[in-house]
Formats: structure tokens, C-alpha cells, sequence
């Protein structure tokens, strides 16, 4: 069986398992305290990947050695964003959790749960994917073709 068959959408049973990943990819970017954030967003969470039909999905592969625990993760949102010139539907996907258990990585894992979440954006109509890269995984995305684009992006914590 090959890696794409492998990927499939997370369900609500994922979700700690989804949110142990988030945390791997954290950890790779920055350096956060886990804290208690887990308990608080798993009923969210859940809840998430119940709907089937929403502006959320995550794609995840299992781990071949763990049963219950998942190799890989790839998550993403669609927006709207009121049209332009290029992208007159507006309709945006934005990725913004990619981790891979660091034990399984160089597999193929990342790359196969980000072609399933390229193809669910595209089947609801985004003309634009956006992400932020960290440097070890630009490659990954690059070869997708993905571009690095300035980042004017300005943050404001509520």
C-alpha cells in the first residue's frame, strides 16, 4: 500500500493524538511550556473533527508500530477573504500544523498528509494556500511549490 493510501482525515478519536503532535511541532519552532493548554482544547478539538463538512480538516497517518497513535499530522482552515485580482473567490487555505513524530520522520509522512490537504482545499474552491515555514521544513513545502513571500504579518494578543 502506498503513502497516500495511508493518509486519511483525522476523527474526533485522533484528538489527542492530534494535539501531541501540535505539540512536537511546537517544540521544533519555539520553545513554549506545554502547560495545561492540552486539557482545555481537547473538547474543541473533538468537536472539530466531528464536522465533516466545516472550514477545518486534518489529515494524519497512523504510526506503524503504535496502535492508536498517529505518525504524522497535517492541519489546515479555510477563510474568506473578500476577492482580488488573482483570486476573485477569495477563498484562502491556510496550514498551520505540520508535525511528524520525530522518530518516523524522512518517510514521506508530511508530504503525503499535505498532498490530502492541498486536494480538500482545492475541492472547496481555495485559489491560495498559505503557511509559515520553519527553515528545516521549506524545503518540503518549496518542492510542492510553495514561495517564500515577505511577511507583513503584525500579531495582537487578546
Amino acid at each position: 500500500m502506498g503513502l497516500l493510501h495511508q493518509v486519511r482525515r483525522a476523527g474526533p478519536e485522533d484528538a489527542g493524538e492530534v494535539l501531541r503532535l501540535r505539540q512536537v511541532m511546537i517544540d521544533a519552532v519555539r520553545s513554549e511550556p506545554a502547560g495545561d493548554w492540552h486539557t482545555e482544547s481537547l473538547p474543541g478539538l473533538r468537536a472539530r473533527l466531528a464536522e465533516t463538512d466545516g472550514d477545518f480538516a486534518a489529515f494524519v497517518v497512523d504510526h506503524p508500530q503504535r496502535p492508536g497513535a498517529l505518525a504524522a499530522l497535517v492541519a489546515g482552515t479555510l477563510e474568506y477573504r473578500i476577492g482580488r485580482a488573482g483570486d476573485p473567490r477569495g477563498r484562502a487555505g491556510y496550514v498551520f500544523s505540520v508535525a511528524t513524530d520525530p522518530g518516523l520522520r524522512r518517510r514521506g509522512y508530511a508530504r503525503a498528509c499535505m498532498t490530502e490537504l492541498l486536494g480538500w482545499f482545492r475541492e472547496r474552491g481555495a485559489g491560495l494556500v498559505q503557511l509559515t515555514a520553519s527553515a528545516e521544513a521549506e524545503p518540503l513545502y518549496a518542492s510542492m511549490g510553495f514561495v517564500r513571500k515577505p511577511d507583513p504579518l503584525m500579531e495582537l494578543r487578546l
